[in-house]
This record gives structure tokens, sequence and C-alpha cells, in this order.
């Protein structure tokens, strides 16, 4: 299996989801901007999949920022790991973590998205506390409250004491079965 198809399916596996169509496409470059604040274009990203058939070899800088974007230094560093045996590779995507007390100060805003297309954006309001601002395709509602200590990206998401209008507080699970991807949204 080539080191290029490897990153593709990397990738997907970071995204939780496989990239077949334009709007996949979008998504993702999307993602990158988020966590990288560089911009690819979509039509480098085609090319990369193969959806686009052109024979052109991906640039150095690209698979750097890919790489980056998988949370490895860069595209050197990514092939090293994949010349290793599979039981010695590292996976950056699954250690990505933020510790809500020692990486947050109040009015830090994250946007959450998880499988089947769910997207919630959360503001920090201190001591472990968050509220909804937007949330599309989900069942928590802009306004609603909750605790978290942790986010793990590519893990279920665990929040305490969900207060949703005047119902009582609850746990709740956000990505269950695939796992939450975090991004931080500039003010």
């Amino acid at each position: 299996m080539s080191t290029i198809h490897n990153l593709r399916h990397d990738i997907e596996t970071a995204l939780g989801k496989p990239i077949q169509t334009p709007k996949d496409f979008e998504f993702l470059r999307e993602r990158v901007y988020a966590r990288l604040h560089i911009l690819i274009s979509r039509t480098t990203l085609m090319r990369i999949w193969g959806y686009v058939d052109e024979k052109v070899e991906p640039r150095r800088n690209t698979l750097d920022v890919m790489t980056r974007f998988l949370g490895y230094s860069d595209w050197e560093e990514y092939e090293r790991n994949a010349m290793l045996p599979k039981e010695q590779q590292s996976s950056p995507i699954l250690s990505r973590r933020l510790s809500v007390s020692n990486g947050l100060v109040p009015g830090d805003r994250l946007c959450l998205t998880w499988q089947p297309e769910r997207v919630c954006d959360i503001e920090y309001l201190g001591e472990l506390r968050f509220v909804v601002t937007a949330s599309k395709n989900t069942r928590l509602h802009e306004g609603d409250t909750f605790e978290c200590s942790l986010v793990v990206e590519g893990e279920p998401l665990y929040l305490d004491n969900l207060i949703q209008g005047n119902r009582p507080p609850i746990a709740y699970v956000c990505g269950k079965k695939s796992g939450v991807n975090y991004e931080f949204v500039k003010a």
C-alpha cells in the first residue's frame, strides 16, 4: 500500500468519513483551515484522492500540511512512521486531546463535529462549564449548559450535568460510535 494511500486512509479515519464527493473535499478543506489556518485548494485535494484524473504528484509542502493535520510534524516524519512495523507505529490522530482546565479560558469557543453530520458550537464559561451557542443535527440546543473536563479527538465526548431548559440535569454522550472532532473557533 502506498504512503499516499495510507495518508488518504488516515485522514478519512481522523474525519470519521470517506472523502468521495466535491462536498466532502470542501469539508476537508474547511477542517484543514480550521485546524492549521492554511488554505489548500479543493482541486489539490481532489488530485490527492484521484478524484480528478491528473497525473500530478502532490507538492512536498502540501504533503507536509496534510500530515500536520494528522498531528505529525511533516511528511518525512509520517513516512518514517509508515515504515515501522504496524505495532510500533504511532497514531497522533488518536492522541489529540484538550484538557479543559489547562487549555481553555472563559470565552474560548470550540466547534464539535461527529457523525452523521452533527455540528455543535460551544463556549467555555469557566470551571469546566460550557454553553451551546449553535447546533445542527444534534439533540443539544442553543442555551444548553453542561460540564466537561477533557476532549479527546476521535473518542466519544462525555457531558455531565447537561441542563436543557427546565429538565433535571443528565449525562449525555456525543459521538458514541464515531467519536468527536474539535476545532477552536476564532471570535
